[in-house]
């Protein structure tokens, strides 16, 4: 059946490809042309790097078949008892698998990424503690007796007892004057002056986080990298230089996961770096700077340190990561979350930036299982992913991608249905490069399930649900090559007021994490959230934007032009502090015809230099300039105006994106309520040609369209959990889309009886069996109990004399994905909400359904635990739950598999709207 799969899903494929280009004018297939990129990619955990080419051939071909189009190589700790034939990373025989994939990948048209490191964060055994993760020690000295002229300041590194870096010792007087005595230093002995009597000292250290490398592959263990140092950076690409340079055939691009480097708020150069930055010395106020209250000077402070944490990592560690990169013809792809830094700009210094989905989100779809047992809450708020998309939007990088689907179920418990929307909501807030998360290599011999990661789905030969994943595979690459065809059409800017952050007391805190984690600490509950609510709901397309990209803008018959395109307004939100030379931008901005929407105006300029004459410069400016302020609930008035007009799909509840493509517009279009939307309603450039595409059955056709109070409209039915693409200006020659009313007084309820004859899985293939009533299948005996794999269903059913030949097959409860057959051929796969399939060829008279069903892997395992077979056989973390906490599959309950309720067959009649 999976070759079968296969076979169907490149046929589909190769005909797209063949219609694409064979006509010179693309007017035959509306669908783009298909490629690697346009396929998603999967992350590849090498266990061990304990890697076989014959294997790596024989795995890549799989995913190759299934419908992926690249891997990123992700090398971690080993599998217990295999030790000697774990290889080391950047080894010669590594390199050589390496290339190996490099070359087998090529053959198959799929791409090669790979992390530059084991695990993460970037570490290895060529750190050394010099150029480890660093982070402030201070000491901190009262009233230094006269006694005590000769002081021994020496600090170490508990672990090691290695001697820290003393960076800086300041003299406080009692009036807070401050004198830098880093100069009497001698070794580790300050020498003090006899006349001074400070009331204070305080010793800056550079300490070291100790962190090392989390989940480390053999030969990649060590300590994590100091990410503010450029030194630091250089040293640890020597090895890969060494490496890469005597290659052929390089990576397509180099990877660095989220920020996870803890505790990590200063390093060697960071006082000199901070003078030059802000434009004055640190050390006179360091006693402000670590005041554990909430002080309007202190917070300034903290303030520019925290601001310079974010430049240096931007200047001292990505733009030297890109530059060795590109020297080498490679691409960047970064995930900045969870970083100290400017979101907005690190995401937008990498190629390919990267947003990340971790556990699993709400949706009010019709029938979509959601069982408190089997989830842990998500983060993906769309606030939150927008930063990735926003960030290549105003840069003009092509590509936003994204780690999908990390911890979306507890293991074996994911279906493909749920999927599909975790991945929609991500193409809806501008991805259009997803990655899964993901897949492990795992030899044939094996034993079943394999080998396992312990926070994945697992996209994985071993896994059930891989038996019908070309589905979910084939749905996402249709939807993203519209999404990589065409660019983005935001029309509004919505500035971040990153400062407002940073000026927080935050607990005193000198370093604040922007983790996906941590949302109600920095982003929800803030005026810049609220906004982005407001955005979303009125129907707007807006993408963030930084000080730095601001100060790029430039004005051109009332567009705001950017490095990736242009748009029509900044909203900016209340905010507290904005840099003077941003509030200069913007009215400069708006004196030149740019529509410029203040929700408030700030009140001062974040940090600590010249702030009273900044803030006093400001509030002259905002005097003498004709400000508005406009409240939330007045913008869509505000807009309509000056001819910003929202799409009202919003309004209906349908989730959309916009891109520009050809001529027109490609939209993508959601419907994530319980209900179905069945009605009128308009685009916002009333296209005079409209064409809606289904990306699950590649379905085409011109929709019904009307004029309505002088605006075209076109009708659209989208059931709960459905989705459409909508191209506009598009003249392509195509039947009209079919709409059909359904007669569920005349439909036919398949109660069997039923056949079921086991097709492949384990543990062990039961024998075939009778069903006179539909049950879950794990209810039949023991060996159905413990089976997972695939079961073929049939029955017999007539269709009434003189009937429409349209009909609805609907399946109001099947676990989890099933094929369908009638009369030995096969019509499709129904795998997402809502499952239904219609047939226009349904002749009166009997014939044979055959529904060939997958369940999920999660019996089987459980089945596998309670006989006391050891399966989970990995190092370090070795595998846990979905709360991290121990693994133990045996006290599951079962998990009810098959169909489970009797399928109906309902009467279609092809209706006109008016």
């Amino acid at each position: 059946m999976r070759c079968l799969k296969s076979i169907l899903l490149l046929i589909s494929l190769s005909s797209i490809l063949l219609l694409s280009n064979c006509s010179s004018n693309e007017t035959l297939s509306p669908w783009p042309e298909i490629n690697k990129t346009t396929k998603p990619w999967t992350r590849w955990w090498w266990l061990g790097s304990a890697v076989e080419k014959a294997e790596i051939r024989k795995t890549l071909l799989a995913f190759h078949e299934a419908g992926l189009g690249g891997v990123e190589i992700a090398c971690i700790y080993g599998v217990q008892g295999l030790e000697e034939k774990y290889i080391d990373f950047l080894s010669p025989k590594w390199m050589d698998h390496l290339v190996f994939t490099l070359k087998i990948a090529d053959s198959l048209s799929m791409g090669v990424d790979m992390t530059l490191g084991t695990g993460w964060p970037f570490g290895g055994p060529q750190v050394d503690l010099e150029n480890a993760a660093t982070k402030l020690r201070i000491k901190r000295i009262q009233r230094p007796s006269l006694k005590e002229r000769n002081l021994d300041l020496k600090e170490t590194i508990t672990e090691d007892k290695i001697t820290l870096q003393i960076v800086a010792i300041i003299s406080f007087s009692e009036n807070g004057e401050a004198t830098d005595l880093t100069s009497l230093l001698k070794g580790t002995t300050l020498q003090l002056d006899p006349q001074l009597t400070p009331d204070e000292l305080i010793v800056l250290y550079a300490d070291k986080t100790l962190q090392k490398v989390k989940r480390a592959a053999p030969g990649g263990a060590g300590w994590t990298l100091d990410h503010y140092s450029s030194k630091a950076l250089a040293k640890y690409l020597i090895p890969y230089t060494s490496a890469f340079d005597s290659l052929q055939t390089l990576p397509r691009s180099i990877f660095n996961d989220s920020y996870e480097v803890y505790g990590t708020d200063f390093t060697p150069d960071f006082l000199t770096s901070f003078q030059n930055l802000r434009g004055y010395d640190l050390k006179p106020h360091l006693q402000k700077l670590f005041l554990a209250t909430d002080d309007p000077i202190g917070n300034r402070i903290k303030s520019d340190y925290r601001e310079t944490l974010s430049e240096i990592y931007i200047n001292d560690f990505q733009k030297p990561w890109n530059d060795w990169t590109h020297k080498r013809e490679m691409k960047t792809r970064l995930q900045a979350h969870g970083s100290p830094g400017n979101l907005i700009d690190l995401y937008a210094s990498a190629d390919i930036p990267e947003c990340e989905t971790f556990g699993s989100m709400p949706f009010d779809i019709k029938g979509l299982r959601r069982l408190d047992e089997n989830i842990r809450p998500g983060d993906a708020d769309p606030a939150m992913l927008r930063f990735s998309s926003s960030a290549a939007h105003i840069s003009g990088k092509p590509l936003v991608s994204s780690e999908s689907f990390t911890w979306l179920r507890e293991h074996f418990k994911t279906a493909l249905s749920q999927c599909k929307p975790e991945v929609e909501d991500l193409f809806l807030n501008g991805v259009n490069h997803v990655f899964l998360h993901g897949s492990t290599y795992s030899p044939e011999s094996a034993e079943w399930p394999g080998w396992k990661f312990y926070a994945s789905v697992n996209f994985n030969p071993t896994n059930t649900i891989w038996a019908d994943v070309p589905e979910l595979f084939g749905y996402i690459t249709r939807v993203q090559s519209f999404l990589q065809a065409g660019k983005p059409d935001n029309e509004i800017l919505l500035y971040w007021p990153v400062h407002d952050i940073w000026g927080k007391f935050l607990k005193g805190r000198l370093m604040q994490q922007l983790a996906i984690h941590d949302l109600d600490t920095w982003l929800k509950h803030t005026p810049f959230y609220d906004a982005i609510q407001t955005l979303l709901f009125e129907g707007y397309s807006f993408d963030y934007l930084s000080d730095q990209f601001l100060a790029q803008a430039l004005v051109a018959g009332g567009k705001i032009n950017l490095p990736g395109g242009s748009y029509d307004a900044i909203i900016v939100p209340k905010t507290t502090h904005m840099p003077l030379k941003t509030m200069k931008k913007l009215l400069e901005l708006q004196n030149q015809g740019a529509n410029i929407v203040f929700e408030g105006t700030p009140e001062t300029v974040p940090g600590w230099l010249e702030f009273e004459s900044q803030t006093k410069e400001l509030h002259s400016l905002l005097n003498t300039s004709k400000i508005n302020t406009i409240p939330r609930e007045a913008w869509t008035k505000y807009f309509s105006e000056r001819g910003i007009i929202p799409e009202i799909f919003s309004k209906n509840q349908i989730k959309f994106i916009r891109r520009t493509y050809k001529n027109g517009y490609a939209y993508f279009l959601v419907n994530h309520t319980g209900t179905e939307f069945k009605g009128w309603i308009s685009e916002r450039s009333q296209s005079n040609s409209l064409i809606l595409l289904n990306p699950l059955t590649e379905i085409h056709g011109k929709p019904a369209t009307r004029i309505n109070n002088n605006r075209k409209e076109f009708y659209l039915n989208l059931k709960s959990g459905e989705s459409v693409l909508l191209l506009t200006e598009n003249d392509l020659a195509t039947s009209p889309w079919e709409y059909f009313e359904t007669d569920t007084a005349a439909q036919l309820s398949l109660n069997g009886p039923w056949q079921l004859e086991p097709i492949q899985g384990g543990p062990i293939i039961p024998l075939k069996t009778k069903l006179d009533s539909l049950k879950s299948w794990t209810s039949i005996n023991l060996e159905y109990e413990e089976f997972s794999g695939t079961v073929s269903y049939k029955t017999t059913f007539s269709i009434p004399e003189k009937s429409n030949p349209f009909w609805r097959l609907q399946l109001e409860d099947v676990r989890e994905s099933a094929e369908v057959w009638i009369d030995n051929k096969y019509y499709g796969t129904l795998w997402s909400n809502p499952f239904e399939l219609d047939f226009k060829e349904l002749s009166p008279g009997n014939h044979t359904l055959e529904l060939k069903i997958t369940n999920l892997g999660a019996n089987r395992v459980r089945a596998k635990e309670k006989r006391g077979e050891v399966w989970t056989i990995f190092n370090e973390i070795n595998m846990v739950n979905k709360d991290y906490q121990k693994w133990d599959a045996s006290v599951w309950d079962i998990t009810p598999s098959g169909l489970l309720t009797p399928p109906k067959l309902i009467p279609l009649s092809l209706y006109n709207p008016k």
